[in-house]
């Protein structure tokens, strides 16, 4: 009978922390669709309003590339806070530098100030990398069976802003006439606060006094194999991703095709980034992250052959989405990777360090986007990709010939 007792007492406390787990990881799906097609409209306009504002054209990705140096620079302090005060804490943070990229940008626009354009992409890189944390967020709500369809659940929200970045775009570009884009940044903005609102009601774990001060010296761990495997896919799977997607939108408008072609192609790109996490999880749980990392980079491969065999609107439609999908399974398979890599009270450090070197080196391959197209052409950027490709490859093989020796042993 007290068994009975106690099992009845358990059962509501359990449906209730479900019911609590659910509503977290739903609130992070929206706010991660809302919060992406921001990214989305400064990728889709930055190298375009570069190449109309700059002073060369080959500053042309300049606002873009310190949209990555902002992801970068704020991935660790953004750690920092969610550490001490709590993930929410550094979402709400983010969500307002969001609503700051918006008015900062239309203003620039207003004025024509190429340089404002610039600074204002920094506070819209600390929001993207903020963002980029909700996955990990997600993995906290669960537990350790169910966090790679946590993660995967949250990044499909991004299918979402797959349609609304791009959309948002093309109705609004020319509302306020002759300033392109100006109405498009205000219209950021307001999504931007729209995403605060609805993570208002996140409630995740507050930090512990271990997680405070406790854990293994970040050099322990930096010296995994498995973590550098991981961070050298992470970096792999996304500088080639931000690298390609960077110089695409301005390569497809010196081809001579229209800005309308260039979003519908940016749109399927961004689809095809989240699209597969509906299942990425599920495949992750079944197959193990290396293999799905291997697969993803297989992808990107793919993308670059077909960008090379030819320069129609096909052409960079398929590689785009090819380029997508190939982006999800290797960063979702290396996050998998860095979960394992570390222990619960040193998770917020070791996630911001390998968020800092994924965008610190995207923030790299960005700067050389606009010049290597403006210099060489569409082909060099493409060809250049397959160099990362086979570290990443090679770096995957190493590992688990390792293991292997390992568990021999």
């Amino acid at each position: 009978m007290p068994q009975a007792e106690a099992t009845a007492r358990t059962e509501p406390a359990s449906a209730a922390s479900h019911a609590h787990e659910l509503s977290n990881v739903a609130r992070l799906v929206i706010a991660q669709a809302l919060a992406g097609a921001n990214a989305v409209v400064v990728y889709a306009t930055g190298a375009i309003v570069g190449n109309t504002l700059a002073p060369s054209p080959a500053l042309a990705t300049l606002p873009i590339s310190i949209f990555v140096v902002g992801m970068a620079i704020c991935t660790l302090p953004a750690g920092s806070i969610a550490r001490r005060f709590g993930r929410r804490a550094a979402f709400l943070g983010g969500t307002a530098c969001g609503v700051l990229v918006g008015l900062l940008s239309s203003l620039a626009l207003l004025l024509g100030s190429f340089w404002l354009f610039c600074a204002a992409m920094i506070p819209g890189g600390a929001y993207a990398a903020v963002v980029l944390s909700f996955r990990f967020a997600a993995a906290d709500c669960t537990g350790p069976e169910r966090r790679p369809r946590a993660m995967s659940a949250v990044m499909a929200g991004g299918v979402v802003a797959g349609i609304v970045g791009p959309q948002l775009v093309t109705h609004t570009m020319n509302l306020w006439p002759p300033h392109l884009f100006a109405a498009t940044y205000l219209a950021q903005a307001a999504v931007a606060a729209l995403s605060a609102l609805v993570l208002l009601g996140v409630r995740l774990p507050k930090p512990t006094v271990s997680e405070l001060g406790g854990g293994r010296p970040l050099a322990v761990i930096l010296r995994q194999p498995r973590f550098i495997t991981a961070v050298i896919c992470g970096v792999v799977s996304y500088l080639l991703m931000n690298f390609v997607m960077t110089a695409a939108p301005l390569a497809m408008r010196l081809c001579g095709l229209p800005q309308e072609s260039s979003n519908l192609g940016l749109q399927w790109h961004v689809i095809a980034m989240y699209a597969p996490s509906f299942f990425t999880g599920r495949l992750i749980g079944r197959f193990g992250a290396p293999r799905i990392v291997a697969a993803g980079l297989a992808l990107i491969a793919a993308s670059s052959a077909v960008g090379l065999a030819g320069q129609d609107i096909a052409h960079f439609w398929i590689g785009l989405i090819l380029l997508g999908v190939g982006w999800n399974f290797g960063f979702l398979g290396a996050s998998a990777l860095v979960l394992d890599c570390h222990r619960p009270e040193e998770k917020t450090r070791v996630q911001s360090l390998n968020d800092f070197i994924v965008f610190g080196t995207m923030a790299c391959g960005s700067f050389a986007s606009g010049s290597l197209l403006t210099s060489y052409g569409w082909d060099a950027v493409l060809s250049i990709s397959f160099v990362p490709l086979a570290l990443a490859t090679a770096a995957l093989i190493v590992t688990a010939l390792y293991r292997s020796d390992r568990t021999a042993a």
